[in-house]
């Protein structure tokens, strides 16, 4: 399962790169019933960072094998009422558009094979949905300035289905926007532990 994505920009993205990618494990974690594996691709242009993707994979019944539980996840909502609060729409065929970009995981297209990984209907993909907060932070929170984004980084806390409307919980904190998510209509967690690092 794809437990986190965690996307830090080191300089403004150009239209056009040709990227040179240094791949690593990161680290590995024993969660008890599962192992943690963090993974990081660090994009290059020329030479010159471009930007660090690290995400996480929770390899269910891998753990146990005594290893370090791995750090703490930051970027707790706060407890009080949040700054802003977004609702954006999905549509149903949401999955199959956001396919296009390479994507072909049958979980998010096939009905029986959904089903077979316990789901009543193809979910949509995590990266999906974690652009989709991502912008109603940027449009209502930051003012539709991309620039001001120096770090993005969030923990999947529940599937997200097409078609659904996502709610985006907002915090302002200092150099952070704190962010937390859900799926209106069964007022089910998507995104915890998310936040938004200020440039």
């Amino acid at each position: 399962l794809h437990g986190e994505q965690d996307i830090e920009i080191h300089r403004p993205l150009p239209t056009q790169a040709k990227l040179e990618n240094q791949v690593r494990i990161a680290g590995i974690y024993d969660k008890g019933k599962a192992a943690l594996v963090v993974l990081e691709v660090k994009a290059s242009e020329g030479g010159s960072p471009l930007f660090t993707n690290r995400f996480s994979l929770f390899l269910r019944g891998e753990g146990g094998f005594g290893g370090e539980s791995g750090p703490k996840a930051g970027n707790g909502a706060p407890k009080q009422t949040p700054d802003l609060v977004v609702e954006s729409k999905t549509l149903p065929q949401q999955a199959l558009l956001y396919r296009l970009s390479g994507d072909k995981n049958p979980l998010h297209a096939d009905p029986a094979f959904a089903k077979m990984g316990g789901f009543d209907m193809p979910i949509l993909h995590g990266l999906c949905s974690f652009g989709i907060v991502c912008k109603a932070a940027v449009d209502h929170a930051l003012k539709g300035d991309v620039t001001k984004v120096a770090r993005y980084q969030a923990r999947f806390a529940g599937v997200f289905f097409p078609g659904e409307t996502m709610v985006t919980s907002i915090w302002r904190d200092g150099n952070r926007v704190l962010i937390a998510s859900a799926a209106k209509e069964r007022n089910a967690p998507v995104f915890s532990n998310a936040g938004i690092t200020l440039r």
